[in-house]
């Protein structure tokens, strides 16, 4: 396989040309990975109900857990489930998401409070009145996530 950049300040936007002898799986796959790095650079995730494949914006998704062996995605209306692992997912959006404990990950932008409990319990409470438990392993990353406490 020959790879080849071209340079022209011309160009609005990036284009991909793949100029190949024969569609093989080679040239799928590389087709699958140019179409899932555009599609997580859209700012969007593919989430999946039922026979349908619905693209989710990240901003309305609250939050990503894991449920048995099956990876789901919360939205206010829906839970949508993911066809990717929950470390993909966390390395992809580490910026707007915060692993909270083994199974969750939460969208910052989507915390409404942080209830600390007497016992040291600690419960993430969503824009989406849902409420999420913060293990104490991960409660000092979830606060320098946001900014907040003592370092």
């Amino acid at each position: 396989m020959k790879i080849q950049l071209t340079i022209n300040s011309a160009l609005e936007e990036t284009e991909i040309h793949i100029h190949a002898k024969v569609y093989n799986e080679q040239v799928e796959q590389l087709m699958k990975q140019l179409q899932a790095s555009q599609t997580m650079q859209m700012n969007v995730l593919d989430g999946y109900l039922q026979q349908e494949i619905y693209l989710l914006k990240i901003n309305d998704i609250f939050s990503i857990y894991a449920g048995g062996t099956k990876i789901y995605l919360q939205t206010d209306e829906q839970e949508y489930e993911s066809k990717r692992k929950l470390y993909e997912l966390e390395a992809q959006l580490a910026k707007d998401f915060v692993r909270v404990n083994k199974s969750t990950l939460v969208n910052i932008h989507k915390i409404s409070s942080i209830q600390m409990g007497k016992i040291g319990t600690t419960q993430l409470l969503l824009e989406n009145d849902t409420n999420i438990p913060v293990s104490r392993k991960y409660l000092k990353d979830l606060k320098r996530h946001l900014g907040i406490g003592k370092d």
